[in-house]
């Protein structure tokens, strides 16, 4: 916690990548050999089409995974679309993060790149089309100043922004499958 122990560090399955179903532990090549690239970008890139469910006996099943014996299986998906990842993504914001920001205090999100997207459409008002292409470099981070009833009033990443722009570019590639 960037080495000062009196930060608080708080965990929370809402903030977790996206669950991608069926498709959960497949990477790109072997999902696009399945299913072709089309049908795998649909998954992928697209607002509210969710991949097909993995079942709850599945050991892909969040159910199964020990970190989260503590939640009601009916509450982990066992698939989602990115519409689904900005409603928990959302619930939690509203929940844990807007009130701490309300009280003047700096908050630091780490996640994965469908949550931040997620969290990102809702911070800046996206529409579905837009957050679809939206890239998100790895390791960047994104610094966002709020109005005291939280809009947002100034956004950028932190860092060099050629080696933004290339981390940017090498996200989108990865998206379309290109190597260039």
């Amino acid at each position: 916690s960037l080495g000062q122990p009196e930060i608080e560090t708080r965990y929370d399955w809402r903030l977790n990548e996206r669950h991608y179903g069926t498709l959960q532990g497949l990477d790109k090549k072997v999902t696009t050999a399945r299913h072709g690239a089309e049908q795998t970008n649909i998954w992928r890139r697209s607002y509210d089409i969710a991949p097909p469910p993995v079942d709850i006996s599945s050991p892909e099943h969040p159910a199964k995974d020990p970190r989260y014996t503590n939640i009601p299986a009916t509450q982990l998906p066992a698939t989602e679309s990115l519409k689904d990842v900005v409603a928990r993504v959302v619930q939690y914001f509203d929940e844990n993060i807007a009130p701490e920001l309300r009280q003047g205090r700096n908050v630091l999100v780490t996640s994965h790149g469908n949550s931040l997207r997620a969290l990102v459409m809702h911070l800046e008002n996206l529409s579905a089309t837009l957050i679809a292409e939206f890239n998100i470099p790895t390791g960047m981070p994104r610094l966002y100043e709020f109005s005291s009833d939280l809009r947002v009033i100034k956004v950028g990443y932190l860092g060099d922004q050629i080696a933004i722009a290339q981390a940017t570019k090498a996200v989108a590639d990865q998206a379309t499958g290109s190597s260039h």
